[in-house]
């Protein structure tokens, strides 16, 4: 089988692999083929486009292509012997795991049948079916900041309610925000920002239901006190796909126990399903 990793809005795909590619390679075996590609303007994906290009479905489809791509890759690798050993059947079942902006992602690619999605890991999930949801509207002040001052507009940016909102919450959400500042060719790719979050993951409620009638095994996992990623958005995920929900400690009480509660329990269920 292949696992698929998607990272979050602003991150790239070393998020998801310094997080959750040792764990699957632990649950799944080192012949596990492990892609996480980099999402438009992220990472090596150095190209932005137009806002058009950032709806969700478009990232999804995009995505998928670089997920077939490295399949075919990997098989070609294998029929010529320099594969190191792993198995890749490009027609497989895929697991597919998402951060935040990976999870809506992940799920559009499920819905839309657009990979074999036998199982999905729908991490922190952060959009629903409103554009620019309250937590999610630090993204386009930043993208604006950063457009009009560039990374030296943090300063300003912490004089925003919208900052404080988060800081009053979780320093280290607030701090994830300020983080938007400083990554690579920030005030370039300052679209993503504004664009991706005016997407919704999906239409409503029944449509989140599809997975289940699809076969597709879910599990969400949400957090305490993230106010990106609210815990309410993570229930009405998992009561949507009827799937087992998982619940993390708050971050700003130890990332390191957060991490490892949650590479514990979806390595548990990854074992089971």
């Amino acid at each position: 089988m292949t696992v698929v990793l998607l990272h979050g809005l602003g991150a790239d795909r070393r998020q998801p692999l310094t997080l959750l590619e040792p764990m699957v390679h632990e649950v799944l075996g080192e012949d596990e083929l492990v892609i996480a590609p980099d999402v438009r303007a992220h990472g090596g994906f150095l190209e932005v486009g137009d806002a058009a290009d950032f709806a969700i479905s478009r990232l999804a489809a995009e995505v998928a292509e670089a997920v077939r791509v490295a399949l075919a890759a990997g098989a070609a690798s294998v029929s010529s012997g320099t594969d190191g050993g792993v198995r890749v059947d490009p027609e497989s079942p895929i697991t597919i795991m998402g951060i935040s902006m990976g999870a809506a992602i992940a799920l559009r690619i499920a819905l839309e049948g657009l990979l074999p999605v036998e199982r999905a890991v729908f991490i922190r999930p952060s959009f629903d079916d409103s554009p620019v949801p309250e937590n999610l509207r630090p993204f386009p002040v930043i993208g604006q900041v950063l457009t009009d001052a560039g990374a030296s507009g943090s300063a300003e940016f912490q004089e925003r309610e919208v900052y404080h909102r988060v800081a009053e919450i979780s320093p280290l959400g607030a701090r994830a925000l300020l983080a938007q500042f400083t990554a690579p060719d920030a005030a370039r790719r300052a679209m993503r920002l504004v664009e991706v979050p005016r997407n919704r993951a999906f239409r409503d409620d029944a449509e989140l239901a599809e997975l289940e009638g699809r076969g597709i095994r879910s599990l969400v996992v949400g957090a305490l006190r993230d106010p990106v990623h609210p815990l309410s958005t993570a229930e009405r995920w998992a009561a949507g796909v009827a799937g087992p929900m998982l619940v993390l400690p708050a971050r700003d009480d130890g990332p390191a126990a957060q991490s490892h509660v949650l590479t514990e329990q979806v390595g548990r269920w990854l074992r089971d399903f």
